[in-house]
């Protein structure tokens, strides 16, 4: 039996299920979804963004569903404790792929700013909803997406109205939580309108010592003037392997930067696209990833420069110990008629163990001939001189390795701008370089 038969004959056999436990709006494409993952399957490693990932292995076993909506018995605002020090922000929960609604934060959010459940907004906002959902995020180009629209039947919506900004970031934990091995199919789907600006902080946590595979698909509108910070920070375990779709369309005079950091993880394939479509728009992406043991970490971006005037920067840092793999494959796309592009991206790599592996592709595609556009990579080793200076002067062998190490990664820490939480993270990634569990403190559910 192929991967895709286990996938294929379970919806066919609960097709009626995943409905009933979802929202008309996103049963709607599942068909055509479904149609889709018959004919494209799973990415293959032959397919030049899924080279560096073996897709179909990594949901191979098989892994149960919680199809029924069958509620865990847990209120995570009073077991677990995942905040920032020092930085207030409204904070909301994913148990897996469902919004937690059954307690929420006492905060008062702006007139008209929405953060629930994305099944409760297809049917209490279907005005909101339906003429995003599906439309950056196409099964028919591919198959994980197709796969995850066969099967969420629940997710997160965000939306800030025309000229509204929101002072408070918004958090949102997602835990990874169950007592057998459990994939989860989560959506995403944020809004910020003309004029607005916000900030969302996303934490990935897996509590339960389980396989656990969860695929998410994001789509992300940011409108004319709008400004948006996006922050996406994993800490899940070994066992978890992540499949991670975003999809980012900007407007006029739009910002958009994204903060992708890994720092615990099995297997993660993050993949982002960001296009371009209204002038003097930019984007700035930044990423760091730790990874040992057998851990593997791939980014596929691509960002498309569709219009003059824009600016995209594009920095990824990687520190590799142990037998970890690593994977970056960057894609800067100018059309034609796409003057005045201003672009940067860079990827560097620190590779610490002759057993560690990393694969890197920084590209260039430019059909304008008004611009200013770089790109390049590095792979290195720590510096032994600099390793030799440290020990002359009495520092131990393993403090200085880490002291080179967090040095390295402190340029993508350092482009945080909510200085509260670039704080925690220069002390998470500190923690993790002297091979300490990140614990948050007050958490109960860790085990």
């Amino acid at each position: 039996m192929s991967v895709e038969k286990q996938y294929i004959e379970l919806y066919e056999q609960c097709r009626a299920m995943v409905n009933e436990h979802s929202a008309a709006l996103l049963n709607e494409p599942r068909d055509k979804a479904y149609e889709d993952f018959c004919r494209l399957g799973f990415p293959t490693q032959k397919q030049e963004r899924y080279k560096y990932t073996n897709v179909a292995e990594a949901f191979a076993p098989d892994y149960g569903l919680n199809l029924r909506h069958i509620e865990i018995p847990v209120n995570p605002y009073e077991v677990f404790r995942c905040d920032v020090p020092n930085l207030s922000t409204s904070l909301y929960f994913v148990v897996n792929d469902r919004f937690y609604d059954k307690v929420l934060p006492k905060v008062s959010l702006p007139e008209g700013v929405l953060v629930m459940s994305l099944a409760e907004a297809a049917k209490d906002h279907p005005e909101l909803v339906a003429g995003h959902y599906g439309r950056l995020a196409r099964s028919r180009k591919d198959g994980l997406n197709a796969l995850n629209t066969m099967f969420c039947q629940d997710g997160l919506f965000i939306y800030v109205p025309r000229h509204t900004v929101l002072e408070r970031p918004l958090q949102i934990i997602n835990i990874l939580r169950a007592d057998v091995d459990l994939m989860v199919n989560r959506r995403v789907l944020i809004v910020v309108e003309e004029g607005a600006e916000a900030k969302v902080l996303f934490c990935d946590h897996a509590i339960d010592d389980h396989q656990f595979l969860a695929t998410q698909v994001s789509e992300v509108y940011v409108g004319e003037n709008a400004h948006l910070e996006l922050y996406e920070l994993e800490e899940t375990h070994v066992k978890n392997h992540r499949f991670s779709n975003m999809y980012v369309d900007q407007q006029r005079s739009s910002t958009t930067t994204i903060d992708s950091i890994t720092l615990h993880n099995g297997l993660t394939r993050n993949r982002t696209d960001v296009t371009l479509n209204g002038e003097y728009a930019e984007t700035r992406m930044f990423g760091c990833v730790v990874a040992d043991k057998q851990q593997h970490v791939d980014n596929n971006t691509l960002i498309d420069h569709r219009v003059p005037n824009c600016q995209s920067t594009e920095l990824y840092k990687y520190v590799l110990d142990g037998e970890a793999v690593g994977a970056f494959a960057g894609r800067v796309l100018v059309r034609e008629g796409a003057q005045k592009t201003t672009s940067q991206e860079t990827n560097a790599n620190l590779v610490a163990t002759d057993t560690a592996h990393m694969y890197t592709q920084p590209m260039l595609e430019i059909y304008a001939d008004d611009v200013k556009c770089s790109h390049g990579s590095t792979i290195g080793q720590l510096n032994e001189q600099a390793l030799f200076y440290m020990r002359q002067r009495g520092i131990p062998l393993d403090e200085a390795r880490m002291l080179l190490k967090f040095a390295f990664a402190g340029e993508v820490l350092d482009s945080i701008c909510l200085e509260p939480l670039r704080d925690r993270l220069h002390y998470l990634v500190e923690k993790r370089f002297r091979g300490e569990l990140s614990k948050c403190e007050g958490c109960k559910l860790c085990k």
